[in-house]
């Protein structure tokens, strides 16, 4: 199944859900009003198209007559709204980790916004960007959400205060002043030529402090599942293919990486491990497959996400080689499980 850059994943509507219903809204009349589907919601693989999208949120601005809307949507945002995303986040070592896994996640699951980072002068950079050019530039809310977002997830991560020391946004200034000083701690810039924030670069550095056990239930279950099946039979294979689960939700390790984490040079684990019948790549993809296998049963998760999730560079990489392991297409194997 072919993915647009252009599309965002159905997923980014539950946020917009979630802000007009606790603010006392009918959900279903702002689906009315908004054109939105019926049903759409519960497509978990449906896509939609950025320039539709962003006329959703413009939509939910003027139903609840927030001209702030963008802004107050990102300091509501929480890591357990994020689901795969912030799994992965919460798995980083540290902030750094965790906004380069953000990028990753907006890649490979083809969000129409990505977040770069740069340094200059001992600052840290973020470049607010489309991952592909689209006609009219950003949606205010849009980025003011992203912006605002972004400095949620480190605030969240790392249970320190993270200062922000610019903003720029290439739109004009639609809300107070006071709105963006809440959200963002600094008065942004505006009528710019990009849109970004800049912090101290040691934010980069702070620790992320550990798993949100709501977040993470299902990911825990199945990943104990698939350890009692494959963490038996020969020893060295069987400790392999723990601690490559082990390492899973935040990469995923190398021959090298094994043979560090063995305490023996690349050649002889090699050798150990053909002793046992077996190579470093096929526990590495009999790990894989076994989690993809589960997940795909978790019909909440879009087939990119999973593709995310177990570190393959795009989804195309994903569908052949799930293909390759069981003869079916990741898509087709779901659609069988629950027909």
């Amino acid at each position: 199944m072919g993915l647009k850059k252009e599309d965002v994943s159905v997923s980014m509507l539950w946020p917009i859900r979630k802000s007009i219903v606790t603010r006392g809204y009918d959900w279903e009349e702002f689906c009315t009003k908004a054109g939105i589907e019926g049903g759409l919601l519960s497509q978990t693989e449906a896509r939609i198209e950025a320039g539709r999208f962003e006329q959703i949120v413009q939509a939910a601005a003027d139903f609840t007559e927030d001209h702030a809307f963008g802004l107050h949507q990102g300091q509501a945002m929480n890591l357990a709204d994020l689901g795969v995303l912030g799994y992965v986040m919460l798995h980083s070592e540290t902030i750094g980790e965790a906004l380069a896994a953000y990028q990753k996640y907006n890649y490979v699951v083809c969000s129409q916004y990505n977040a770069k980072l740069e340094y200059a002068d001992g600052h840290a950079l973020i470049h607010l960007v489309l991952n592909h050019s689209a006609q009219g530039g950003f949606s205010r809310h849009c980025i003011e959400d992203m912006a605002v977002s972004l400095v949620q997830i480190m605030l969240q991560l790392s249970g320190k205060p993270i200062k922000i020391m610019g903003v720029n946004f290439s739109h004009e200034r639609q809300a107070a002043e006071e709105e963006y000083m809440a959200a963002l701690g600094v008065s942004p810039q505006f009528k710019q030529e990009g849109n970004g924030l800049a912090f101290n670069v040691e934010v980069l550095d702070y620790p992320v402090l550990g798993a949100d056990t709501r977040l993470l239930g299902v990911f825990k279950t199945i990943a104990e599942e698939v350890r009692l099946k494959l963490t038996q039979g020969a020893v060295l294979s069987s400790r392999l293919r723990e601690w490559i689960l082990s390492c899973m939700p935040s990469y995923f390790p190398t021959l090298q990486d094994a043979a560090r984490e063995m305490k023996l040079s690349a050649r002889t684990l090699q050798a150990r491990l053909k002793d046992e019948q077996t190579t470093y790549n096929r526990l590495a993809n009999e790990v894989r497959r076994e989690l993809a296998i589960r997940h795909l049963a978790q019909p909440e998760h879009t087939v990119a996400e999973i593709a995310y999730l177990l570190h393959f560079s795009e989804p195309s990489s994903f569908h052949a080689a799930f293909k390759k392991w069981t003869g079916t297409a990741p898509g087709e194997y779901r659609q069988q499980l629950f027909a």
